[in-house]
């Protein structure tokens, strides 16, 4: 009998799944090697069942989590259950295999439980280079995808004998800062292992059909529990779009806009009216358009809900084949990754301002504000800097917006300055808040930061990649918008800004300034 699973036990093995998804996340943040891992924590991990749907995640970044739902499944359509053994860690970073962009390697491991295949473990890492024609794998001027970097179809690097060297040592000749790419993958396959130990030990506590009914009702629930906080929003169609700053044609705004269609316990979204794919990598992937998607609803109408595979049975989402949101194999997408996500999730805000502005923020710093700096270490080893930079976020109804922070997609934090200045030949001259950067109203956006680099040493380049450049934070009914994201580039006594996506080469003494959008206003002041 299907759910035949007290809710005590349910209850007991659902948090058990949710701490082996954490300790996964900790186990890669204590024992990586670069820092945009251990320090700033761009990585992710989950928990699928032998099908692929998702039965537990980290506190990491939604934009991972979301894409995670249909990498395993991908990957089975790849390499059937049947090829699989105890001990295999596979790598891939295909974004057409469940997957966002080239530089987020995924690792899985198949879980056996009784003598069966019974779950996979995922670590998601962003690597600080994926190979590709520029330091750090983001390539502004990329017409194609493998300019982005190496592609990595489902590649079994690990077996219950140990690492398979010649396969490492292909990969790994292929990338910069080939130890640190190494330490890091080392540490995904430890975080896999972690899942599957604490797997092994639930098994052995309650056996593995206790576990399989209880996530079947863990499923059941979820999505009555999704269905239910559908119904509370108004039936009806909204539309709404947001806008990429400057990636048309002719350098011209490009639009995401889709129709969302509210029917008592369903929802669904329609991309099919977003512009068609750009020239540059701000293109990304259906499965970040889904993301996108799972994201927003929950952020709206059921935040408590426990992502599993049930959850999300009651949406449904389209996009367009050709258009930005379903480019095809060959395009690139390494920005559109964390920057056209959060457009998606933006015009879907937009859209539902007409139905909940009570429950939505105005808009926000929805954009990585990337930096890279590539070249020389000071140990002399290849590496790359890699820097989100957080803003303001948008104001509600009821409270002002917070400033310097990481808005809807993205979760990762700070780089401390004396990890950079230890680490590679850059300074930080200066962190603070960029004050009065909100957009007025009744509540005031949140303002963003201001963060200088001064460069100490030759041979280092630099890539920007981020948006609300020319399109800023909106306001939401009546407020006024955030003030715009910009980079500055000061050198031997000029300044330029610099565009939102763009490689250079740096010159000792040259310093980088990065000020961060404000959110907007909520409300006529």
């Amino acid at each position: 009998m299907r759910n035949a699973v007290d809710p005590f036990t349910t209850e007991v093995i659902r948090h058990a799944l949710t701490a082996a998804a954490e300790e996964m996340s900790f186990v890669v943040m204590r024992s990586a090697r670069s820092p945009l891992l251990r320090e700033a924590g761009d990585l992710s991990s989950a928990l699928t069942d032998h099908k692929g749907d998702l039965i537990a995640q980290g506190r990491d970044i939604p934009i991972h989590l979301g894409v995670m739902s249909f990498t395993v499944k991908k990957f089975l359509e790849r390499v059937p259950p049947e090829r699989l053994q105890p001990g295999d860690v596979w790598f891939l970073n295909l974004p057409e295999v469940g997957g966002n962009h080239l530089p987020d390697v995924k690792a899985i491991r198949p879980i056996f439980l009784e003598g069966r295949l019974f779950a996979f473990a995922v670590s998601l890492a962003h690597w600080g280079d994926i190979g590709g024609a520029w330091a750090g794998s983001y390539f502004a001027a990329a017409t194609e995808t493998w300019q982005e970097g190496v592609r990595i179809p489902p590649l079994r690097l690990f077996t219950a004998d140990g690492i398979d060297v010649e396969k490492r040592d292909f990969l790994l000749a292929n990338l910069r800062g080939p130890q640190e790419r190494e330490g890091d993958l080392l540490a995904q396959i430890a975080a896999t292992r972690a899942a599957e130990a604490r797997l092994v030990r639930l098994c052995e506590e309650h056996g593995a059909a206790t576990i399989r009914a209880a996530l079947d009702r863990l499923d059941d629930l979820s999505e009555a529990q999704m269905r239910e906080a559908i119904t509370s929003l108004p039936d009806g169609f909204y539309e709404g779009e947001d806008f990429l700053d400057d990636d048309g044609p002719g350098g011209q705004p490009a639009a995401i806009r889709v129709r969302i269609e509210i029917a008592g316990d369903q929802a669904r979204f329609d991309f099919s009216a977003t512009d068609d794919a750009v020239s540059g990598p701000l293109n990304t992937t259906p499965f970040v358009a889904m993301a996108a998607v799972y994201y927003a609803i929950k952020a709206v109408a059921g935040p408590e809900i426990q992502p599993n595979g049930g959850c999300y049975r009651p949406l449904e989402i389209r996009t367009r084949p050709g258009s930005i949101l379903e480019p095809g194999i060959d395009k690139p997408v390494v920005g559109g990754n964390h920057e056209t996500s959060q457009r998606a999730v933006d015009a879907i805000m937009r859209a539902l301002e007409k139905a909940v502005p009570e429950r939505l923020t105005a808009g926000g710093s929805t954009t990585a504000g990337l930096l890279i700096f590539g070249g020389k270490r000071r140990d002399g080893a290849i590496g790359t800097f890699y820097e989100t930079h957080g803003g303001g976020e948008g104001a509600r109804a009821d409270r002002d917006g917070t400033p310097v922070v990481r808005v809807h997609l993205t979760n990762t934090m700070n780089t401390p300055a004396e990890i950079v200045e230890a680490e590679y030949r850059i300074r930080v001259d200066e962190q603070r808040l960029r004050t009065k950067s909100g957009g007025a109203g009744q509540h005031r956006g949140g303002d963003g930061m201001v963060r200088s680099y001064t460069v100490l040493g030759e041979g280092l380049s630099l890539t920007t990649m981020f948006e609300r450049r020319v399109v800023p934070p909106y306001g939401l009914q009546g407020g006024t918008p955030g003030l715009p994201f910009r980079v500055t580039l000061h050198r031997d006594g000029t300044s330029r800004e610099l565009r939102g996506k763009e490689n250079l080469a740096l010159s000792v003494g040259d310093r980088v300034v990065i000020e961060t959008s404000g959110g907007g206003g909520y409300g006529a002041a």
